[in-house]
């Protein structure tokens, strides 16, 4: 598979798959709290009384996605900049959000000026550089530094030459465990501690399999997040080169030993039987079902619901390392007329100043580690026992390594997930179910 396909082959193919398409780990997950549904609003803060503005009028539409405080930016915006304003279209479907923008694209007609681009769907977009404005061009590369080398490398290039986006948010995963469960395992309850003692994937499998021999209970919740925690510390790349697209998944050491230890957790009996997402997941996350959950800073929000668990959850770190699951970019398709000013914009929103406000007002975890040292990631946080939860996610994010993923990522992930939930449900042979999987994958890459 080469990553020079044209544009229109590009368009037909993610079409057919879109129902395929992730985030951020490249899975299917955003970081809406609410199913919002699509509005269009324009901006009408005061203006002041002064301003250097040229008379012009300049009205930039936004599709913007999931809850974000991106439209009070923008009225804040229009207040020191009264000639811009925004007209928004939020839409909580990141699925049909991004397949919007395929359309618009394809048709040249229908594109915003703006545009937030959910990772997971970065690999749809990266190579149409003739459909959106390189940022590098606008300024981007003086501001480049300000930002996790590894978030900026998520929307750049290979040579780092053409700048699809500027990051916003993201997703840096951490171990959420649950101090009652661990306590009554014996197992140390402080977060340092407890970290220590997983702070190996050998010594994460040996403590799981003591703790289920003990309690009788799962030591983590699921396979497909011991999985991907495991396969996001993979170095530089996954199943996919990103220098030629060929299939690299069955030579990743990384790969397999996400598959092996996640075969180990089913077999030795320490990993759940249950669903993301599935009210059975939901249901141990309340009961204490499990001791152990890997999951992104987002996935706090899904925890909060149990809210009878107030005080008893923590946060460790992951052994080995970390990955991140989720967070977007602002592009600027073409088609819009004003990318000086809208460039304007999205830089001043995304800065340092306002990726804290957004933190603040809608949780998103910050790509701009000068901010971890502000008072507002040493916050108590009373649900999960006065733990200044903001600076875990901040070790976590400062551990991560740039990683490509490559268009065909979900649909790859999809076969060797089967292949663990053959081995889970019915007992399947691990070779067979990891050969068979890895020819599929060698399939798909020759189709594509």
């Amino acid at each position: 598979m080469k990553r020079s396909k044209s544009w229109a082959i590009l368009l037909i193919a993610v079409l057919m798959v879109a129902s395929l398409a992730a985030c951020g780990g490249n899975n299917n997950k955003t970081n809406n709290t609410a199913n919002k549904p699509a509005e269009t609003t324009k901006t009408d803060a005061a203006a002041p009384a002064e301003t250097t503005e040229p008379a012009e009028d300049v009205v930039l539409s936004f599709w913007s996605l999931g809850t974000t405080n991106y439209e009070a930016l923008a009225k804040e915006y229009t207040a020191l900049h009264p000639n811009v304003t925004f007209k928004f279209q939020n839409t909580a479907d990141q699925t049909a959000h991004h397949n919007n923008l395929t359309t618009a694209l394809s048709a040249n007609s229908g594109a915003p000026d703006i545009f937030q681009l959910e990772i997971g769907f970065m690999e749809r977009f990266i190579n149409a550089q003739d459909k959106f404005y390189n940022l590098n061009d606008l300024g981007a590369k003086d501001i480049a530094s300000n930002y996790l080398d590894w978030k900026w490398k998520q929307a750049s290039s290979i040579d780092g030459s053409f700048q699809l986006g500027l990051p916003t948010d993201i997703g840096p995963t951490v171990a959420y465990y649950r101090t009652d469960v661990v306590e009554a395992a014996g197992l140390p309850t402080d977060p340092d501690q407890f970290s220590a003692a997983i702070d190996t994937w050998d010594k994460f499998a040996a403590v799981g399999k003591q703790f289920t021999e003990k309690t009788g209970k799962p030591f983590t919740d699921l396979t497909d997040l011991l999985y991907n925690g495991l396969r996001d510390q993979s170095e530089d790349q996954i199943y996919y080169s990103k220098t030629d697209g060929s299939f690299i998944g069955d030579t990743n050491p990384q790969v397999k030993k996400a598959y092996d230890v996640t075969v180990k957790g089913i077999q030795e009996g320490w990993v759940g039987n249950t669903l993301l997402w599935s009210p059975e997941w939901n249901q141990s996350i309340a009961d204490g079902g499990f001791a152990v959950m890997l999951g992104p800073a987002w996935m706090a929000g899904t925890i909060r619901n149990a809210a009878d668990t107030a005080g008893k959850w923590k946060i460790a770190q992951l052994p080995e390392g970390a990955g991140n699951w989720g967070g977007s970019f602002i592009t600027l398709p073409k088609e819009g007329k004003h990318p000086k000013e809208a460039y304007e914009f999205i830089s001043w929103m995304v800065n340092k100043e306002n990726q804290l406000k957004s933190f603040e007002a809608s949780g998103l975890f910050p790509s701009i580690p000068a901010l971890y040292d502000d008072p507002a990631f040493t916050k108590a946080d009373d649900f999960f026992s006065g733990q200044a939860i903001a600076g875990e996610y901040a070790k976590s994010a400062n551990r991560i390594k740039p990683v490509y993923y490559g268009p065909l990522h979900d649909q790859t992930d999809a076969f060797f997930k089967n292949a663990l939930k053959n081995v889970l449900e019915q007992k399947a042979d691990p070779t067979k179910e990891w050969n068979n999987a890895v020819d599929q994958a060698k399939k798909l890459a020759e189709r594509s």
